[in-house]
This record gives C-alpha cells, sequence and structure tokens, in this order.
C-alpha cells in the first residue's frame, strides 16, 4: 500500500513539474502599443449674441446746390470715429443682425456758386441697418442696409446758412473676423444718402441741398 501511494505521489510531481516547465519555455505575450486618444475637434464659432464696439474711418463724397445762383457740385470728405451697438442670431451658417451707430465726423467741403462760394458739412451722422452674414467658422462676409441719419450744414458765406437733420438710407457689405472667444475685427464699407433740403437762407433762388457719401471703415466689437 505504501508503495502504491509513494508511487503516485512521484507520477503527482512529475506532472506538474513537467507542466511548470512548459510554462517557462513558453513565450512572453507581447504588450499592445498604447492607443491613440484622438482630441475631440475644437467647437464650432457662434456668433448669436449682444455685441457693442468702437470703429474709425475715412469717408468721400459730394454735394450739390443745384440752384445757388450758377449752381455748384463739389467733392467733400473727412474721417470719423464712432460707436455701435448690435445683436446677431445664428441658424445653420446663417447670421441675422440688426446694428446701430452714432458717428463724430468732420466731413464738408465747398465749391464756387456763381460769384459765391458755398459750403456743406455733415458733423455727425448715425445708421440702423439690418445684417445677413454667412458664417465660416470665425471668419463672416456680410451685407448691411437701412436709415440713416445725419446732421447736414449748409453756408454760403457773406449770405446766409442753414442747417437740417436729414433722414436717408445707406447700404454696404462687410467682413468680420473673430480673434478671440468674444472678439472680432470688422471691416465695412457704406454708401450713405441723406437726400437734401431747402436752404432758404442761402440765397435766392433758394438752393436745394444734398449730400452723399461712400465710407470706409474698421474696428472692434465686443460680444457678450
Amino acid at each position: 500500500m505504501k508503495r502504491v501511494l509513494l508511487s503516485m505521489t512521484a507520477i503527482a510531481l512529475v506532472a506538474v513539474a513537467t507542466q511548470a516547465a512548459n510554462a517557462a519555455d513558453m513565450p512572453a505575450r507581447k504588450a499592445l502599443p498604447p492607443q491613440a486618444v484622438k482630441a475631440p475637434p475644437p467647437p464650432i464659432f457662434n456668433w448669436s449674441g449682444f455685441y457693442v464696439g468702437a470703429h474709425a474711418g475715412y469717408g468721400w463724397g459730394s454735394s450739390n446746390f443745384d440752384a445757388a445762383a450758377a449752381g455748384a457740385s463739389f467733392d467733400t470728405n473727412g474721417w470719423l470715429f464712432g460707436a455701435l451697438a448690435g445683436v446677431n442670431y445664428q441658424v445653420g451658417q446663417t447670421v441675422f443682425g440688426v446694428e446701430t451707430d452714432i458717428n463724430w465726423s468732420d466731413f464738408g467741403g465747398s465749391g464756387a456758386c456763381g460769384g459765391a462760394t458755398c459750403e456743406t458739412d455733415v458733423p455727425w451722422f448715425g445708421t440702423v441697418r439690418g445684417r445677413l452674414g454667412y458664417a465660416a467658422d470665425r471668419f463672416m462676409p456680410y451685407i448691411t442696409g437701412g436709415l440713416a441719419y445725419g446732421k447736414v450744414e449748409a453756408n454760403v458765406p457773406g449770405v446766409g446758412g442753414d442747417s437740417e437733420t436729414r433722414l436717408g438710407w445707406t447700404a454696404g457689405v462687410g467682413a468680420e473676423y473673430a480673434f478671440a472667444p468674444n472678439m472680432s475685427w470688422k471691416t465695412e464699407y457704406l454708401y450713405v444718402d441723406l437726400g437734401g433740403f431747402d436752404c432758404t437762407a442761402c440765397g435766392l433762388p433758394v438752393p436745394n441741398v444734398d449730400f452723399t457719401s461712400h465710407i470706409v471703415r474698421t474696428g472692434v466689437n465686443v460680444r457678450f
């Protein structure tokens, strides 16, 4: 009986030793290379929201005194700076907006009319416009148009002058680039037409004085 038990024990030990030897001879499993983790794509910029801004620019155009002596038509030009406020609402890549601005300017010019000199000045003007833009992430070209208003001063030195706050229209194009999460740079062109008015103190026959201007301006907007 003892011999049988010893034989069985010996067989078991041999089997265990054989399994251990086979396990030692097996090649080690290669470690898998770490998988690269893809960063999530950056969020698409959204133009929706309220904003304020400031800008500066230059304007050039013309003014007409259509009945002053022999009449006069002359160039006007000058610098401007202003402030604005607006709101955008983005649907897909289409951006709808409304913007208003007020500008202080030194627009003016003069020309000979008969034996006198006719002068036109616009010390300030503003606009209320709609905007329609296309959002290409942080870049947005747009078209714009709406109401323009401003003070037009007409004068004939030595004869007299008058002024009137005029209502007119404006239209233009522009582009805006968001260089920070809440800040953007804007450049735009506007055509402004303030119409005309009768300057009753500018002589006889009474001239009708009008004013139009091409404006290029650039500035920074801050979004909230």
